[in-house]
């Protein structure tokens, strides 16, 4: 029987109502920027050192510049050598006392600068930064460096946990209401993170954004492609992340103007409260309805889709019905993620995947904000590469196929790595075109597996697959503040190395999954199973499928919603 899609052909797929619900839900996309990657900016991590009381009244009397006051008063930092000042210990002298000589104060006093006892910065820091950061006015260095991590890593946990609860509410309440409620309650905590009294306080509130601004962000896009006919799925979903890669561009713009964290935060999450305005822009889902048998509203957002495109429905299709109702529905279950070997594989490759995307990608962006080159200009340039890596993607995926981009964007993005932690810092042109050919790959990655995962499992385990596989990129952000500023106090292009041999394992792995390139999507666990065997026949879905009552012949109705940082399948 006719499907959702069928309407949407006659009222139009794409129309002027269509356009208008997804340019307004890109804006959506473009403000969940600050929340992914924002760590970047806010906990940005300058130079600094010890504050000795005394040394500025010191250097003044002398006459030093800034480089003799640090050669005479900061040690160096072990294993670093001279060119570099210790940041988190001391001379444990007082400078305060008389008789120290401009020349070699330390030898007036000791005789041998080696034998001056070192101390803790007891007294603080200074920083060489023009602006505030988290770092800045919270000193989240040395001892309490790992804080900076646990910041971030709270942000994924609550990316973690809030997917699936909103999802849950998603569909439960209706996508409107979720995405309302999600916009209102990231508004607020991001105002009271701007207002934050304590390190504890602004963990907090950054924990409950992430709770609700993933979530939001995915609704907004299963709204969008709702409201759109099959054709352009595939079209909507690339141009809604690469509205987050539009929001990389105006961050970067804003973060640059604003150097100080608390402005910086209030100037990206204010606009958000705008968002609230959807409650009169928007419609609900007509999917959702008829899935909840409100039949009279669907019809009403129908009527206004077509209104909006300037068309007229047809009267054969003023009737609607859910096929739910003609028969069992397979209850899917985690054991059947794992109870086939086939679809036990695929599960595997794609949650190492779905962990490497989430890694490597958040994981390249932490380190350009440690890194010694312009922070700004350093984030701009990786953000415009996401660009072309959309537009490779749109070009090779059903042309190539799947597996062979996708290796070697795998392989694209660990030889980027390799090459940015072994070239010197001298050779800066070199560096940078390879960190960026690195965020090239991975955003590639990170589109494959979204694009992949949806096409690997049967339609009763479909969805239940995807947020399997895609919770696993929000465990892979958990770690990767540890990953990157942990390894780094080792070596600098240590987290580098440890990403170009996840992501060389990871080419090796999606190698081993079956090409899913000009194959229908598998029904059922033996389809699923078969899938490297041959090409799966193309035929409509039976369960959970959304009809309406005409005489035209039916046609698959699977929507499949791709976004950065997961993916969800509906029916």
């Amino acid at each position: 029987m006719p499907t959702l899609d069928d309407i949407l052909e006659e009222i139009g797929e794409f129309g002027r109502f269509q356009k208008q619900t997804f340019f307004i839900l890109c804006l959506l996309s473009a403000a969940f920027t600050p929340i992914y990657v924002g760590v970047v900016f806010f906990g940005f991590t300058p130079e600094h050192r010890c504050f000795s009381p005394g040394v500025a009244e010191l250097s003044r009397r002398c006459g030093w510049s800034l480089a003799e006051q640090l050669n005479h008063t900061v040690p160096e930092w072990g294993g670093h050598g001279a060119a570099f000042g210790s940041r988190c210990r001391r001379y444990d002298v007082d400078w305060n006392a008389t008789g120290l000589s401009c020349t070699d104060p330390l030898g007036s006093l000791a005789g041998n600068r080696s034998s001056v006892p070192l101390s803790p910065c007891q007294d603080g820091w200074l920083y060489d930064y023009p602006g505030t950061s988290l770092v800045t006015e919270f000193n989240l260095v040395c001892e309490d460096s790992w804080k900076l991590d646990l910041f971030q890593s709270c942000v994924n946990a609550g990316f973690f946990i809030g997917s699936m609860v909103i999802g849950y509410m998603a569909d439960r309440f209706g996508r409107k209401l979720c995405l309302l409620i999600t916009v209102l309650v990231n508004s607020v905590s991001g105002v009271l993170m701007a207002f934050a009294p304590s390190y504890t306080w602004a963990v907090v509130f950054r924990l409950v954004q992430g709770l609700v601004s993933k979530g939001g962000w995915l609704t907004g896009y299963v709204l969008t492609a709702e409201f759109v006919g099959l054709s352009f799925r595939r079209t909507v979903g690339v141009i809604y992340q690469l509205a987050f890669t539009v929001g990389l561009l105006i961050f970067t713009a804003v973060a640059y103007v604003l150097q100080h964290w608390r402005w910086l935060q209030l100037a990206v999450t204010l606009p958000n409260f705008f968002f609230l305005l959807y409650y009169w822009c928007l419609s609900e889902s007509p999917r959702w309805l008829i899935t909840q048998k409100q039949n009279d509203k669907a019809m009403e957002v129908i009527k206004r889709i077509a209104k909006g495109n300037k068309k007229k429905l047809p009267l054969s299709f003023q009737h609607l019905k859910s096929e739910d109702d003609d028969g069992e529905k397979l209850k899917p279950s985690f054991l059947d993620l794992v109870r086939t070997p086939q679809i036990r594989k695929h599960t595997c490759i794609l949650m190492y995947s779905w962990f490497t995307s989430s890694v490597l990608y958040q994981g390249l962006i932490m380190h350009m904000g440690i890194a010694s080159g312009n922070i700004y200009l350093d984030f701009l340039y990786s953000a415009l590469v996401e660009f072309p890596a959309a537009f490779i993607l749109l070009l090779t995926v059903d042309r190539i196929g799947r597996r062979y981009p996708w290796a070697v964007a795998n392989v694209l993005t660990g030889g980027a790595c390799l090459v940015t932690a072994l070239v010197p810092d001298t050779l800066y042109w070199l560096k940078m075109t390879a960190a960026c050919l690195g965020r090239m790959g991975i955003t590639m990655c990170y589109e494959m597996v979204c694009l992949v995962n949806p096409e690997l499992y049967p339609t009763f385990l479909r969805n239940l697959g995807v947020l399997a596989c895609s919770s696993m990129c929000d465990l892979g952000g958990i770690i990767t503040p540890f990953i990157v500023y942990r390894f780094a106090e080792l070596w600098h292009e240590l987290p580098l190395v440890v990403f170009a041999v996840i992501a060389f394992i990871g080419g090796g792995l999606v190698l081993l999954l079956p090409e899913t390139k000009g194959k229908a999507l598998p029904e059922t666990l033996e389809d699923a199973e078969n899938m490297h065997r041959y090409d799966t026949e193309h035929r409509p879905h039976g369960a959970g499928q959304l009809s309406f009552a005409s005489a035209r012949p039916g046609k698959e109705n699977c929507l499949v919603t791709i976004r950065h940082q997961g993916a969800l399948v509906l029916h």
